[in-house]
C-alpha cells in the first residue's frame, strides 16, 4: 500500500503544479511523458529479462496455468464492457483501453494519456490503483470465498510485484508462482493491447 500511496502523491503533485501553472508547460510535460514511458518499457524488459525464474516457470508448469491471464484478460474486458453499457456516454474504445491497463497504472495510465486524453489517463491511474488496492485489502477474504486463485485474477498485472507478497501469504506458494506467471504475461500485454484498442477502435 506505501508505493500506491506514493504513486498517488506524485500524480497529484503533477496535478497541482498543472494548476498552478509552475512548470512544465503543456507542451514540455507531453515530451517529458513520452520519455518517461519509453524509460517505462525499457526497464519492464530489463525486468523480464533479468528475472530467470519467469523463464524457469514458464518451463515447469501445467498447460492449464496458462489460462489464468487468458481468463483475467476475458474477465477485465468482460467488466469493461459491463461498466461501459451501464455508463453510457462515454467511448467504447476508452472504457477497454482504461480496463486494459489490469492495474499497471504506470505505464497504462502513460500510454492513455498520450494516445487518449489527459482525463482519461487519469482516470486509468486511479482506476488501476484501486484495483491494486482492492487486491491487497481484501486478498484473504478472496481466497476464503472464492479459492486461491481469485486474488492472482483480482490483481491482474500487478500479481507479479506489490500484490505478490499477500497472494503468497494467504494463497499459498503455489499460487504464488502462478502469480508472478500471470502477472508477467499481463504486463507484457499492456502495451500491446492499449496500443490496439487506441489505433484500431
Amino acid at each position: 500500500m506505501k508505493g500506491s500511496l506514493i504513486i498517488l502523491g506524485f500524480f497529484l503533485s503533477g496535478v497541482l503544479l498543472g494548476r498552478l501553472d509552475i512548470i512544465p508547460r503543456a507542451d514540455q510535460a507531453g515530451d517529458l511523458a513520452s520519455w518517461a514511458l519509453y524509460m517505462l518499457l525499457f526497464v519492464v524488459g530489463m525486468g523480464i529479462g533479468f528475472d530467470t525464474r519467469s523463464f524457469r516457470i514458464l518451463r515447469e508448469l501445467h498447460v492449464k496455468v496458462a489460462l489464468v491471464p487468458l481468463f483475467v484478460g476475458i474477465g477485465t474486458l468482460g467488466g469493461s464492457l459491463a461498466a461501459w453499457a451501464l455508463l453510457g456516454d462515454m467511448p467504447l474504445r476508452d472504457v477497454l483501453g482504461v480496463g486494459a491497463g489490469f492495474g499497471y497504472y504506470s505505464l497504462s495510465s502513460i500510454m492513455i494519456t498520450k494516445m487518449g486524453d489527459a482525463a482519461l489517463g487519469s482516470m486509468a491511474l486511479i482506476a488501476n490503483i484501486s484495483r491494486e488496492l482492492v487486491t491487497l485489502l481484501s486478498a484473504p477474504l478472496l481466497v476464503r470465498l472464492f479459492g486461491g486463485l481469485a486474488p492472482v485474477m483480482s490483481g491482474g498485472a500487478t500479481s507479479m510485484d506489490t500484490s505478490l507478497p499477500i497472494i503468497a501469504r494467504y494463497a499459498g506458494e503455489r499460487y504464488g508462482i502462478i502469480a508472478v506467471f500471470s502477472g508477467m504475461v499481463l504486463t507484457v500485454a499492456v502495451p500491446i493491447l492499449v496500443t490496439a484498442i487506441f489505433t484500431w477502435m
